[in-house]
């Protein structure tokens, strides 16, 4: 601690100061180094060369390699000089000081590393801050520096010396999307895979929730209200073919229930009038209809909202839903590969499609069952939610459309059989309109598939009788390709069931937090304004110390969630296990047990529910 003391002034004490022979010794060899002539002159040791060697600089030059001057002689000390001139570290000559130029950032050459410091300036033979003339180059020391700490810039303006380091001011404003990753990474060590979700459902479930909260955009001309629903929002891509359901055009939108909140996905058949109120009762029955692989029907109406008479019908809403048709049938975008853009199309895996199959089937067993028909069997029509999940959609609307109280539902039950049949070859072909050329269709299914395949659909799309109907349908997948398919089902439940009880266990973490945020900090309770420093609730403080505000031996705060997360755990369970809370000014120590601080968070949270009734 001597370096923190004042000199005091010398007092007339009796003291013998007691002096090490070794220290004095060194003193007096320093101080006449210092006074020797002989001493190299800095400016070698800093620039490589001193431009006043022949212009009277007292001090030691060594020779140059390849210098033809001989080494020059030893200069005696001048008489007329004194001590102070001889401790002169650097000759500084009696010259004015002019103004350093502003530097020009096109003048500055590009950075190479120096062996040496005596090439620190190749394009300047020596540096000298005192000198008649100063460079305009900049020194390439401080180049370099500028290029390490603004990697991404790029150094060229003539019309600002500060050239690009500020950038432009963007005058767009564009959305970014979701950083979904910020809620998954980094994850602690100690718990990889029990405390966080997986970072591809959590993605998907993310975006999906921002499919769902987008705003519409403006100038579609939409109602605010529709029969209880509002905040409609487009959801097909506005294109200039638009596709005939039946012999009408629809459009599908997304909108909000008033009744409860969640949304739903509206399917408006423009310029329909209803004849038969009585069509509406296939709606009743569809909306009692329940499978996985179909979209659930919620009710239908007429409207004069978009100023002419259309049928709106009500469905399920599954965001970032895509076709069968947008997804295997649809012509992609041509890709550039291998020096040429060319369109690839994928051909569908067999054990897909047998699930794509074994999914619609199941789909119309149920609806056969029921007395209706799906008549919706259409790649257009039929939605891809999920990996390897599909929904039928638009159920009920032809029912309404086409209505008619004596037609035969049988006949109905048999068409959609022939276009189920119709849809195995569209997928196997990459075609809709593969039907229309059946021996090449029947070649290329007969080169990427097995003949089980080949059968089923040529027995869908044969001829009808009283013995062709679902059932045997189902038969023809077989019961192995079923099992299979319940086997995957089934493990993916299993998967899902998985992450959702890690998110269970953040959920109690959650409600402990939250009893921390009621209780640390209260300004005011009971007509006690220090509440929240006093008696048990000063160890809930500590304790959030411990936890929340750890710092390291510099001082800097410890972000370690995998502490976080440890001390939490511990505490919801109210373990024996102790330890020491220490205040911040580290004049209070106290050694408690988990059980102990869960004991306080219990009693001052009861505290405050007692007080709030």
């Amino acid at each position: 601690m001597a370096y923190f003391s004042s000199p005091r002034p010398q007092s007339s004490s009796s003291a013998i100061k007691i002096v090490n022979p070794a220290e004095h010794d060194d003193k007096a060899k320093l101080q006449a180094k210092r006074d020797s002539p002989q001493r190299q002159c800095r400016n070698i040791l800093i620039y490589g060369s001193c431009r006043y060697q022949d212009k009277g600089c007292i001090y030691y030059h060594p020779p140059v390699e390849g210098s033809n001057n001989p080494p020059r002689p030893d200069s005696p000390l001048p008489a007329s000089l004194s001590a102070q001139a001889v401790n002169a570290p650097v000759f500084v000559p009696k010259a004015p000081f002019h103004a350093i130029a502003t530097p020009s950032p096109t003048s500055a050459s590009p950075f190479t590393p120096s062996p040496s410091p005596s090439t620190f300036y190749p394009n300047h033979a020596e540096y000298d801050d005192y000198g008649d003339s100063v460079s305009n180059e900049i020194p390439q020391t401080l180049e370099h520096q500028l290029v390490n700490q603004y990697q991404q810039v790029d150094y060229d303006d003539h019309a600002s010396p500060m050239g690009n380091f500020y950038q432009s001011q963007q005058t767009t404003f564009v959305r970014q999307p979701l950083d979904y990753h910020l809620y998954s990474h980094p994850t602690p060590d100690a718990f990889p895979s029990t405390h966080f979700v997986s970072d591809a459902i959590r993605e998907e479930l993310h975006n999906r929730s921002e499919t769902s909260q987008l705003v519409p955009l403006p100038g579609h001309n939409l109602p605010d209200e529709l029969q209880g629903y509002h905040s409609l929002a487009l959801l097909e891509p506005s294109v200039t073919e638009r596709r005939k359901f039946f012999s009408w055009y629809s459009t599908v939108y997304r909108a909000t229930s008033s009744n409860d909140g969640v949304l739903y996905a509206l399917r408006r058949i423009e310029n329909f009038r209803l004849m038969h109120q009585a069509a509406f009762g296939a709606i009743e029955t569809w909306s009692r209809v329940e499978h996985p692989s179909i979209v659930r029907v919620r009710e239908a109406f007429t409207t004069r909202a978009f100023n002419d008479n259309s049928l709106v019908v009500a469905y399920e809403y599954y965001p970032n839903a895509q076709t069968l048709f947008e997804m295997h049938i649809k012509q992609k975008p041509p890709v550039f590969q291998h020096g040429r853009l060319s369109t690839f199309s994928a051909a569908l895996p067999e054990a897909t499609l047998w699930s794509y199959m074994t999914q619609i089937a199941s789909a119309i067993k149920v609806v056969h069952e029921a007395g209706l028909a799906v008549r919706m069997v259409d790649a257009t029509k039929i939605m891809v939610t999920g990996k390897n999940r599909i929904r039928i959609g638009s159920c009920g609307i032809a029912d309404v459309l086409m209505y008619d109280p004596r037609q035969d539902t049988a006949i109905a039950q048999q068409e959609d059989l022939a276009m189920f049949g119709r849809l195995v070859f569209a997928l196997c072909c990459n075609n809709l309109a593969a039907m229309n050329t059946l021996p090449k269709a029947l070649d290329v299914m007969g080169r990427q598939y097995s003949a089980d395949v080949k059968a089923l659909a040529l027995y869908l799309i044969s001829k009808p009788g009283p013995h062709k109907n679902i059932t045997q349908v189902i038969d023809m997948i077989g019961t192995n390709r079923l099992l299979h398919e319940l086997d995957d089902m089934h493990s993916s439940v299993n998967r899902l069931e998985a992450e959702l009880m890690s998110e269970l266990e953040n959920g109690r973490l959650v409600r402990l937090l939250c009893k921390f945020g009621f209780i640390n900090e209260r300004p005011v309770f009971a007509r006690e304004p220090r509440w929240s420093e006093t008696g048990d609730r000063y160890i809930i403080k500590l304790f959030r110390d411990y936890v929340f505000h750890q710092v390291d031996e510099n001082g800097n705060p410890v972000i370690n969630l995998s502490h976080v997360l440890a001390c939490l755990n511990k505490l919801d369970a109210g373990t024996d296990e102790r330890v020491m809370l220490v205040s911040r000014d580290e004049q209070s120590c106290l050694v408690v047990s988990y059980k102990d601080v869960k004991a306080c968070i219990d009693a001052a949270f009861g505290d405050l529910a007692r007080a709030s009734r």
